[in-house]
């Protein structure tokens, strides 16, 4: 039964991750037809990028915590990633930079989504065959 409720928190966990780069690419969104001006689009992503980051380092350990070995590995690629962009100082969005970066930077931000997806599917498949495995004891 606790087997479960992990697997419920990380789903929680990945929601909200998704809903984070989806914001970031709603911001990128209204920047390129101009909705919105290039200091509060990037003043805007610049602030949940950190949290971005440290919710999928909880959910990393978490994983590991838990003993899903498996969805830790699934996760340390975007973990890998984060980290060389926090490293390398291109992890905020300069304000100077952003039109030049438009594209990069929605591509990005869309193989998150993507990758988040898949794990979010995985995370489902794996609640699933938690919850009919307790059922059967």
């Amino acid at each position: 039964m606790a087997d479960i409720f992990a697997w419920l928190i990380s789903f929680f966990i990945l929601i909200a991750l998704i809903v984070l780069v989806i914001y970031q690419l709603m911001c990128l969104a209204d920047l390129e037809f101009d909705y919105i001006n290039p200091y509060d689009s990037a003043s805007r992503i610049n602030k949940v990028v950190l949290p971005e980051y440290i919710i999928v380092g909880v959910l990393c350990s978490f994983y590991l915590v838990t003993g899903h070995w498996i969805m830790a590995l699934f996760c340390a690629p975007y973990i890998y990633y984060n980290v060389r962009l926090y490293r390398q100082g291109t992890h905020l969005i300069d304000v100077t930079e952003i039109f030049n970066l438009l594209p990069k930077e929605k591509k990005q931000r869309l193989v998150k989504l993507f990758y988040l997806v898949f794990i979010l599917f995985l995370s489902l498949f794996w609640m699933i065959y938690t919850s009919l495995e307790d059922h059967d004891d």
